[in-house]
């Protein structure tokens, strides 16, 4: 095709300084935290926790537990469709650094951890729910996450992603309370002790849209297991501070965001079925809105739909076609 999309990248640092930049999703963990007149009270114990957390698991010559510091990057990769000046923020992900304070070295950890997308919010918060309207049953419409698939596969393709980062991205959400999961025999010296899912959920299905694979591992000293989206060997692609560096990033995000879950008082059974109604949890005293990220998530797909996905269709259709074929 003559038009395609460019991508352009820039990075932000994450740390207790830090403000939302234009265009970034304010439903995201990181911007919702500094938001609000605890902002920099929030974004401290973040960053506390994570330490905290990533010292935790890294104990080998580690005897005081505090050798290690993560540094956290906010990546933005806005989308430009050819022969337009119009930008669109595409994607946001979160590159982890680690810090060795005995050697003062830094070494990569992973890109990935937090994913956010508009498109993701349009699918999930307008056009779910608009499909849904009119039915007796709940249905997903037959081309679901496609387009948000394929732009996400063409990103990971690009140059700009190679030239950026050395390693494929592995994305850490919560699990879902819509499915069971059952404890298997496998268990791994840092992801801890492996989960697998009664069925597919929805967000499963989407990430595989974006050429992705589920496993579900519960990390030594976690209470909740955590899903790991990956593409290739997630257990001996990375190293363990690697994985390290994202299991104590996402746990405290999850922490914070649903304590009932992450920060229950009770470790997951053998079967495990998350529940964002139980009450017996430790609250983290970070401030959070939960409702207002509920409504802003439907805000933020408005947007897309209006500003990207309306006025492009014809574009994203031919384009979409070209880059399955």
């Amino acid at each position: 095709m003559t038009q395609d999309f460019a991508f352009t990248l820039r990075s932000l640092r994450f740390d207790e300084n830090y403000a939302p930049a234009p265009g970034t999703r304010l439903t995201t963990n990181f911007a919702n935290l500094a938001r609000g007149e605890s902002r920099q009270d929030n974004l401290r114990a973040a960053l506390r926790m994570i330490d905290h957390r990533f010292n935790n698991l890294a104990r080998w010559d580690n005897p005081e537990g505090d050798r290690y510091a993560l540094e956290l990057d906010i990546v933005s990769i806005e989308m430009t469709i050819g022969g337009s000046d119009e930008s669109f923020p595409a994607i946001e992900l979160l590159k982890t650094t680690i810090l060795d304070r005995v050697t003062g070295k830094r070494v990569d950890g992973i890109i990935g951890n937090n994913f956010s997308s508009y498109v993701r919010d349009y699918d999930f918060s307008v056009l779910l729910p608009e499909h849904n309207r009119e039915r007796d049953g709940f249905s997903v419409p037959e081309d679901f996450g496609v387009l948000h698939g394929r732009i996400f596969q063409a990103f990971i393709a690009s140059d700009l992603y190679r030239a950026h980062f050395a390693k494929p991205p592995v994305i850490c959400l919560s699990v879902s309370e819509n499915r069971t999961y059952t404890r298997a025999t496998n268990k791994h010296p840092v992801l801890g002790a492996e989960y697998t899912a009664d069925e597919a959920s929805l967000t499963e299905r989407y990430f595989g849209k974006m050429g992705l694979q589920v496993r579900y591992f519960m990390p030594p000293g976690a209470v909740a297991p955590l899903a790991f989206y990956f593409s290739g060997d997630l257990l001996n692609d990375y190293t363990p501070l690697e994985l390290i560096s994202t299991i104590s990033t996402m746990e405290t995000f999850q922490r914070i965001y649903r304590p009932e879950i992450y920060n229950a008082n009770s470790a997951a059974s053998e079967r495990y079925k998350p529940s964002l109604k139980q009450s017996d949890f430790s609250n983290t005293r970070v401030v959070y809105d939960r409702e207002e990220r509920t409504r802003l998530a439907t805000e933020q797909g408005k947007f897309a739909g209006e500003h990207f996905i309306a006025p492009h269709k014809a574009f994203l259709d031919r384009w979409s076609t070209h880059f399955a074929a």
